[in-house]
């Protein structure tokens, strides 16, 4: 209670669920007037469904819900498109869809930024499972979840800029350059994590991989189509929206990796995880407190460690702190010292 400073009556915080950000109220008038325009352009609702995962006894459907000039999303292989575009799209707010699992349907629901990220039970087995979704007026979109059997001992998590892919992201102006105009074929791959995880995935076939970013839900094509082009295993990608949160001006890269690490901890208390990042500012902080919260469910960590050129652009390296020793911390430059690191020490064979 907040007294009046006039009369001394008490006066209740407002801490109501609706009260948002002001950023965040003005994306939301913004993107209201956005839908009106375009639906009189006669653009069309679109969904997006993402490669996921789940249990055996739920599964987490990811999915995004948009108002598109086609009705589709650019989904060749070879195309050239430039990366303003993939902010293109209007997205629709609160609205329903359909999802179709193993045979049932189930409704869904986007938020206000048009994101679905909703978690079905049921019963499932082990393995691949394809999903549908679609809403009024859409195409049908069609994704894999890879369902984590409780048998499953060994999975990956996997950063993506500056460990799979050279991005640079925490540069501001160059981080811009790269996510809104370079053309998406010219973004390069770091040396030997492709073969890494390739060697990691033939010896576990079945194990996991999910790489974990602070990108856009908005460049999720963008970046399977950069991991498919450049042989990186399949796996489910967890990103974030784009823009205000309603509690803050800008989201938070640091607290959405956080959480999901959590969120799979909670999920899987079965499972040992390999976490590879990279040394540009925040991975091994927030490895480290993974390890520490959760020390039965890390298997090792693999550190990139960025060029000194990275990592002067890149603002410095992250400063170790010491936390989460209990487990293997493996640095190198590239793939393969990580590789040769990971093999000596017996991680890879030996999990």
């Amino acid at each position: 209670m907040i007294l009046s400073p006039r009369n001394r009556r008490p006066k209740p915080f407002n801490l109501s669920p609706e009260v948002q950000h002001t950023a965040a109220r003005v994306e939301d008038r913004v993107h209201e007037w956005a839908r009106k325009r375009v639906t009189k352009r006669d653009w069309r609702r679109t969904v997006v469904c993402y490669d996921s995962y789940g249990t055996e006894k739920s599964v987490r459907v990811l999915g995004r819900m948009i108002l598109t000039r086609t009705g589709k999303l650019a989904a060749d292989m070879h195309a050239s498109i430039r990366g303003f575009r993939s902010f293109g799209a209007v997205p629709l707010a609160n609205e329903t869809a359909w999802v179709r699992i193993g045979g049932q349907e189930h409704m869904v629901e986007c938020d206000r930024g048009g994101i679905i990220d909703m978690v079905i039970p049921g019963d499932y087995e082990p393995g691949p499972v394809e999903i549908e979704l679609w809403t009024s007026d859409s195409l049908v979109d069609r994704a894999t979840v890879t369902i984590i059997g409780e048998d499953q001992r060994f999975g990956i998590i996997s950063d993506i800029d500056d460990t799979v892919m050279v991005t640079a992201l925490p540069r501001p102006f160059l981080a811009a350059w790269n996510t809104f105009v370079l053309d998406e074929h010219a973004r390069s791959p770091v040396s030997g994590m492709a073969v890494l995880y390739d060697r990691l995935t033939y010896l576990r076939p079945n194990e996991p991989i999910i790489y974990l970013s602070t990108g856009a839900w908005n460049v999720a094509p963008t970046l399977k189509r950069f991991l498919s082009r450049n042989m990186y295993p399949d796996g489910p990608l967890l990103l974030t929206d784009w823009g205000p949160t309603t509690t803050r001006a800008f989201r938070s890269g640091v607290e959405h990796k956080r959480n999901s690490l959590e969120r799979l901890a909670r999920e899987f208390p079965h499972m040992k995880w390999l976490l590879i990042g990279d040394d540009g500012q925040h991975d091994e902080d927030i490895y480290g407190e993974f390890v520490d919260n959760h020390p039965e469910n890390a298997a090792a960590v693999a550190i990139r460690q960025l060029t000194s050129g990275e990592a002067v652009w890149a603002g410095g390296r992250s400063r170790r702190t010491g936390r989460g020793q209990g487990v293997p911390w493996i640095y190198a430059s590239d793939g393969a010292g990580l590789a040769s690191e990971l093999t000596e020490r017996g991680i890879i064979s030996g999990l």
